[in-house]
């Protein structure tokens, strides 16, 4: 069995004239990034390896959590991940290293579609939410056919304070 963990960036700052893929994550959004990496922490649940969307603010997203939680996590930005499919999704997932628990940062609607196509869920996935996946996989190899269970929704406002 293999834990993935969906993972949509955080509240990003629309008052910017940057592009979407160059959007940057709002003081809400940096807040809530940082509240997430430390309540993961706290649960033990730090990913061992996160594959990352190559927008800003979904980069940004997991490396807050990341400096903000210590985690040792090895973290990889994928263009694919930017506006892709929950099959996309799990194409990049295929390609993790042989580790126990990995990540995926990214965006809805795909992620709201990729954890029902895998659980058979529905889960509003808002900004900065952790959807923790249980997958019935020996390897990420397979991760195309998988199928699983929600083991645990976590959204900014369990970790610290009024940060959704």
């Amino acid at each position: 069995m293999k834990r993935l963990l969906v993972m949509r960036h955080a509240k990003s700052d629309w008052t910017t004239a940057a592009s979407d893929h160059s959007r940057p994550l709002n003081p809400r959004g940096i807040a809530a990034a940082k509240a997430m990496g430390e309540l993961l922490a706290s649960m033990d649940e730090t990913p061992d390896h996160a594959f990352t969307s190559s927008a800003l603010r979904a980069r940004t997203t997991v490396q807050l959590a990341a400096e903000s939680g210590r985690w040792s996590t090895i973290i990889e930005e994928r263009d694919e991940l930017y506006g892709t499919s929950p099959e996309g999704a799990l194409a990049v997932a295929m390609e993790a290293p042989d580790v126990d628990r990995l990540m995926l940062v990214g965006h809805q609607p795909t992620w709201g579609g990729l954890v029902a196509h895998l659980t058979g869920g529905a889960v509003q996935v808002k900004t900065a939410t952790v959807v923790g996946i249980d997958l019935y996989i020996a390897d990420w190899a397979s991760a195309e056919d998988a199928r699983g269970e929600i083991v645990y929704v976590l959204q900014p406002g369990m970790a610290a304070g009024d940060v959704e």
